[in-house]
């Protein structure tokens, strides 16, 4: 199992940024083209970072398992969403310029169907978020406890705030939170877009446990998926918002994505 740690220019962040690979390239007795590996991007919560996920799951053992190669890009805290300032464009980063440098550096497949996103919490809602921001590119997307807030933000006013964030923040993260309704930044808004312009759907696979404090937002998103008629697996069980509840269910979602009809 390859594991790389690459540094180099990103112009849509205007500065040197790291991401991580876990390439199964060289397991033993296995013989591995390269330019067959279908690549998962795999996004880490609000508060963390990359090494989230290789620090807390089986991430690499499954990469070796299934023949995937796996990105860990950081995304700080921007929810990976693009933002007016320069420097700040994390949604396009995710869903253009590193894809696109991956497959031209590590020569994987660049077939749509070969390309997947994943994620938790922030990662969950970045995951699905950028799979439907660009559905040309990514077949399926998986969030686990995905952070859909955009029902709660709808409702915020300035000098507001809740236990993760201020107001603020959250103005500089989405824009302006009266327009979210119909704002690419919102999920919902976005399905409505391929939908109306005859795109193609990534299919969607979400998880998320009874006692997580996100629980309320993906029931909702689920109802909506299941209103628009959205190809959509949701599934719960208990758990809370946590490692112990994101590894029951990052297998199933891997082997999701490896699923061919």
């Amino acid at each position: 199992m390859a594991f790389f740690n690459v540094e180099f220019y990103s112009d849509c962040l205007k500065r040197c940024v790291s991401f991580k690979v876990v390439l199964p390239n060289d397991m033993p007795g296995e013989a591995v083209n390269q330019k067959e590996l279908k690549t998962l991007y795999l996004l880490h919560g609000y508060s963390n970072m990359n090494y989230e996920w290789v620090w807390n799951s089986n991430i690499m053992e499954l990469a070796g398992k299934y023949k995937l190669c796996v990105v860990l890009p950081s995304g700080e805290n921007s929810f990976y969403l693009d933002g007016a300032a320069t420097g700040r464009m994390y949604g396009t980063f995710v869903g253009e310029e590193l894809p696109l440098y991956v497959q031209r550096t590590f020569g994987v497949s660049q077939k749509r169907e070969d390309h997947f996103l994943g994620g938790l919490s922030m990662g969950g809602f970045g995951a699905i978020h950028t799979a439907l921001k660009y559905p040309e590119r990514f077949a399926k997307t998986f969030g686990l406890s995905s952070a859909l807030i955009m029902y709660e933000l709808k409702n915020m006013t300035p000098g507001m705030s809740n236990p993760i964030a201020n107001y603020e923040y959250y103005h500089l993260m989405f824009g302006d939170l009266d327009k979210l309704e119909n704002h690419e930044n919102n999920p919902e808004e976005l399905v409505r877009r391929i939908k109306a312009q005859g795109g193609p759907m990534p299919e969607i696979y979400m998880a998320c446990g009874t006692e997580d404090f996100l629980l309320t937002s993906n029931r909702a998103f689920d109802v909506f998926l299941t209103e628009e008629r959205v190809e959509h697996i949701y599934l719960e069980s208990p758990g809370a918002h946590d490692f112990m509840f994101w590894n029951t269910y990052l297998e199933p979602a891997v082997q999701w994505l490896l699923e061919t009809k």
